[in-house]
């Protein structure tokens, strides 16, 4: 066998369907749809029930999402406390390389749950209260990127 004699196994090929292409085609007229009703007439749009109210409009709505709204990548500080040397300068690209973090979203937020016992320099998006009291507690420092 050739390269030029390569040819597709007999029945694999199925030719497409012409619809709609005269009577003669057996496909023609209806096109394969069959004669009146929803259906043939024509295609309804995603989600509609026949006229019944639709699922989506029968379920409450409740808030809004905010244009504005920040997702923080979550730090606690038993988490920078087992990973991190003494003196160590914790930064969203350690913390990533550390794998701690997977994804900075809209950056990294460093809470006051645990310990601190090191003392680091932390550079991170936000802090809250209890956190910046502890790093400062422990000797560190806090910047905020």
């Amino acid at each position: 066998m050739k390269l030029n004699e390569l040819q597709p196994a007999e029945g694999s090929r199925f030719k497409r369907l012409r619809k709609g292409r005269g009577l003669s085609s057996g496909h023609g007229f209806t096109s394969g749809r069959g004669t009146k009703g929803q259906k043939a007439h024509g295609k309804t749009r995603l989600g509609f029930e026949g006229g019944q109210m639709p699922l989506y409009r029968q379920k409450p709505k409740r808030g809004f999402t905010s244009m504005n709204h920040k997702d923080y990548a979550l730090v606690s500080l038993t988490t920078l406390n087992t990973r991190f040397e003494d003196g160590a300068e914790v930064t969203p690209e350690a913390l990533m390389a550390a794998g701690i973090v997977k994804n900075q979203k809209s950056g990294i937020k460093v809470l006051g749950n645990g310990q601190l016992t090191k003392k680091l320099t932390v550079k991170a998006h936000q802090f809250s209260a209890s956190a910046k009291a502890a790093i400062e507690a422990a000797g560190g420092t806090t910047e905020v990127i």
